[in-house]
């Protein structure tokens, strides 16, 4: 029997659903809490330099490594584009433990018309594109 607060009693959560949009939102609020430094370094850590610099569409692993430093800051858009792919990323690697990350990025998709996520990303200069690669990263998370 389930408590008023949907548990089970015994102290996990009553369904995968809460547990998922938890994980969901935690992911998103790292993504915005992050100062831009600390996103772009944990990028680089799990997606490597030049994927990340890819993504922005720089053509530089030294431009990566500037912002990392706070010596420059991107543009606008190329802020919501890091932000998203650390989104991204940090909800993978929640529910996958960081297994296969990068090559998720870089293989082609169904979901996006077989092109890869780090392709869309960087070509995407709308919400779209961009909301299409969320929800394939989504599909991926729950498969």
């Amino acid at each position: 029997m389930r408590g008023p607060d949907g548990r089970d009693g015994s102290g996990i959560g009553s369904s995968a659903g809460q547990v998922h949009n938890e994980v969901q939102l935690m992911a998103e609020n790292e993504a915005i809490r992050h100062e831009l430094p600390t996103v772009v370094g944990e990028l680089r850590s799990v997606l490597g330099a030049k994927l990340v610099a890819y993504i922005a569409g720089v053509d530089s692993t030294g431009t990566i490594r500037d912002w990392a430093d706070r010596t420059c800051v991107p543009t606008t858009e190329t802020i919501e584009t890091l932000r998203l792919t650390y989104r991204i990323v940090r909800r993978m690697e929640q529910i996958s433990g960081g297994v296969a990350i990068a090559s998720w990025f870089q293989g082609m998709n169904p979901l996006l018309e077989d092109r890869s996520p780090a392709r869309v990303l960087r070509e995407s200069a709308d919400h779209a594109g961009r909301a299409h690669v969320l929800a394939a990263a989504e599909s991926w998370v729950g498969s």
